[in-house]
């Protein structure tokens, strides 16, 4: 059975038989909902890389403290993955976020693209930006992550170009297209970034904008995967084809 884990602001003075102290609402649902108990062994994580295993010596009101058993840096995943997200309706943009930092993606770019029924503006955009962010937070902890995948902020098809001019690999998922993904070449390192788009497909200038950029337009198969389903399968399709998942 795998420990629990818990995420902490930071490990950078942690060492062997250190106590760290894990505070706030992290500690919270740990204390008062999970029930956690002196003598429990957790694992915690800065998402920046660095985590430790250790034993629950105390326990308080909204805090808790684990004496450091081993401690375990991991270096950042190479190649990274981008995903660029076309905003989905409903609440299948938190389903996307997920399975996707499940599967390792390491940054969700939010995308407003011309035909996403869903659309983020003021507070609504903020509130939905928050829940993507503490969807990954709590998908990366439940996966065991060591790093933390970043939520960027919603952008907008130009801001999504420059992404894909910076990439070393750059695809766009489309049922049209005529290249498999299976096809192209996956790079040991560097960036791969994966765009997909909303329900109602990809507008046409949106396509014409990122193979300007560089990307490259793949299909998955003959089967037309929902929009909160496709980056996962296109990602894992890749990674295992790189040293991540060697």
């Amino acid at each position: 059975m795998s420990l629990p884990v818990h995420l902490v602001e930071s490990l950078a003075d942690a060492t062997v038989g250190s106590l760290v102290e894990v505070t706030g609402d992290e500690a919270h649902h740990a204390v008062a909902v999970r029930r956690l108990r002196e003598g429990e062994q957790v694992v915690l994580t800065d998402g920046r890389g660095t985590s430790v295993t250790g034993e629950v010596a105390a326990t308080g009101k909204r805090l808790f403290t684990v004496t450091v058993a081993s401690l375990e840096r991991t270096a950042r995943p190479d190649p990274a993955v981008t995903v660029v997200q076309a905003l989905p309706k409903g609440d299948r943009g938190e389903l996307a976020v997920e399975v996707l930092t499940e599967v390792g993606v390491d940054t969700v770019v939010p995308w407003a693209a011309s035909r996403s029924v869903a659309v983020w503006k003021g507070e609504r955009a903020a509130k939905s930006h928050a829940r993507w962010q503490a969807t990954a937070r709590e998908a990366a902890k439940q996966s065991r992550r060591s790093w933390l995948p970043t939520v960027a902020p919603l952008a907008s098809t130009a801001e999504v170009g420059r992404i894909v001019a910076a990439a070393d690999l750059a695809v766009v998922l489309h049922e049209d297209a005529t290249a498999p993904l299976s096809a192209v070449d996956v790079p040991a390192s560097g960036r791969i970034v994966v765009i997909v788009g909303p329900e109602g497909g990809i507008a046409p200038e949106e396509l014409t904008a990122f193979a300007e950029a560089g990307a490259q337009a793949v299909r998955l198969g003959d089967e037309v995967l929902r929009t909160s389903t496709a980056g996962v399968v296109a990602v894992a399709a890749l990674l295992a084809r790189t040293p991540r998942w060697g």
